[in-house]
């Protein structure tokens, strides 16, 4: 296990009571290995290699895990892997079923309620810390036109999750979001700057913000390793950044980002 010199610093995650460490474990390689946009192709881990990487985050002072029904087994295997529940702060999602090697999406009331009661079944839980729709890229449809945003705030009325939000693809759905959510995930890297109005607007109102694709999906990593410390560095340093989430099966590779994190 990887010993830290110091531990990542924890953020308020906006207003929602959550403190959460500012770099994340995102776990789509813990279930899932098809149709991604990562650059090289992986076996998924097992048991064995799943529970040191949890322990070196722990290690790391790292609290929040991000996951969803989308991304395969991860949420039956976390629910195996996750000792002291209340040490973590879980995000799942909604909306987005990865079946036969496609995406389905359904914005229900329905399918959210059983999304939502399914994930608790799945990660062995009484409580999600927080939900968040997965978007299909239809931003504002699904939060004007669906009963999703809805549902899950009826569900955080009966005490089921603390804190829901979107996990969009637009700059407008994600302003959109902000006066109905408590949290957002937006796309922010070196490369990619086109939801910061999101983030920035989200500071003003005391929502939280996570970060996905701050290494472009992997991509920063593999054209050389400068390029992604200094993603992280930016991308942690922007006012309003409640945690940046970064994915990885790799022990060596979240100590090393971790490390990029705390140097900022």
């Amino acid at each position: 296990m990887f010993e830290p010199q110091s531990l990542l610093p924890s953020r308020a995650l906006g207003n929602t009571g959550l403190q959460v460490s500012s770099l994340g474990l995102g776990t789509v390689k813990f279930g899932r290995n098809q149709g991604l946009k990562y650059p090289a192709a992986f076996e998924l881990p097992d048991d064995s290699q799943l529970r040191n990487l949890l322990d070196t985050a722990r290690s790391l002072g790292i609290n929040l895990i991000d996951t969803a029904p989308a991304y395969g087994s991860s949420e039956e295997r976390l629910g195996r892997l996750l000792h002291n529940r209340h040490e973590w702060v879980v995000c799942s999602k909604t909306g987005e079923e990865f079946v036969d090697g496609k995406s389905r999406f359904d914005f229900s009331a329905a399918h959210t309620r059983l999304s939502v009661q399914r994930s608790l079944r799945r990660l062995r839980t009484d409580y999600l810390d927080v939900v968040l729709v997965h978007s299909d890229g239809n931003d504002e449809h699904i939060i004007e036109h669906s009963d999703c945003f809805e549902t899950l705030l009826r569900l955080k009325e009966e005490g089921l999750i603390r804190a829901f939000g979107l996990s969009g693809k637009t700059r407008t759905g994600g302003l959109l979001a902000l006066q109905h959510a408590d949290v957002v995930m937006v796309t922010f890297n070196l490369q990619d700057n086109s939801e910061l109005e999101v983030i920035r607007k989200a500071h003003t109102l005391g929502k939280g913000v996570l970060i996905k694709k701050a290494l472009n999906s992997g991509h920063a990593i593999s054209e050389a390793a400068a390029p992604a410390a200094e993603s992280l560095r930016f991308v942690v340093s922007e006012p309003g950044v409640s945690s940046v989430i970064v994915g990885t099966i790799n022990a060596h590779h979240l100590a090393a980002n971790a490390a990029c994190v705390i140097a900022e």
